[in-house]
C-alpha cells in the first residue's frame, strides 16, 4: 500500500490517499469445467491442512503460497487449470515436508486404491534416498550385479586418479 499526501487544486487543502496495487488474477478452471476466481486463501488453507501437526511454520506456508501465486501470475494467462495450482502446491510440499506432501497428494490425486498410493510413496522414498549421501561406485556395481545377473568387468587404468 502506498500512502500519498496530496493537495486539492480548487481549495488548496491537503489530504492523504492510500493506493493499493490491483493485481488481475486469472480465473481457475476446475476439473469439472467450472471457473472461479483465484483465491490465495484456499491455497493457504490446503497447505495448512496438509501441514497440520507438522514442523512447518506459518511463515513457510505463506512463502509457499507466495511462490504458487507468483507462478500463476507469471503465466500471464486469463485462465489457469486448477491442476497447475495443485501440482505447484505438491512441489512446494515435497520440498518442505514429506508427510505433508503425502497428505496433500492423497487428497489431491484421489487415489483409486492402495497400489496407487503405495506407488506414490515408493517414488517419494526413491527420491529421498537418491538425494542422500552419494554411494560409492563399488556398492552401485554390486547392487546392479545382483539385479542384472553377473557384473561385466569394468576396465581399470583409465589414466585418471
Amino acid at each position: 500500500m502506498i500512502r500519498r499526501r496530496r493537495e486539492c487544486i480548487a481549495c488548496s487543502r491537503r489530504f492523504t490517499t492510500y493506493e493499493r496495487v490491483e493485481e488481475a488474477m486469472p480465473m481457475v478452471v476446475k476439473k469439472d469445467g467450472r471457473r472461479e476466481t483465484f483465491d490465495r486463501l484456499k491455497i493457504i488453507n490446503g497447505l495448512k491442512r496438509a501441514c497440520q501437526k507438522r514442523p512447518v511454520s506459518m511463515d513457510a506456508i505463506e512463502a509457499m503460497a507466495d511462490r504458487i501465486e507468483r507462478g500463476v501470475q507469471e503465466r500471464g494467462e486469463k485462465e489457469v487449470p486448477g491442476s497447475i495450482i495443485g501440482e505447484a502446491a505438491m512441489r512446494e510440499l515435497h520440498d518442505a515436508d514429506a508427510v505433508a506432501y503425502v497428505r496433500f497428494a492423497s487428497v489431491y490425486r484421489s487415489f483409486k486404491d492402495l497400489n496407487e498410493f503405495m506407488a506414490e510413496l515408493e517414488d517419494l522414498l526413491n527420491q529421498r534416498t537418491n538425494r542422500a549421501a552419494p554411494k560409492s561406485p563399488r556398492k552401485a556395481r554390486r547392487k546392479s550385479a545382483r539385479a542384472d545377473g553377473p557384473a561385466t568387468p569394468v576396465p581399470s587404468g583409465s589414466g585418471s586418479g
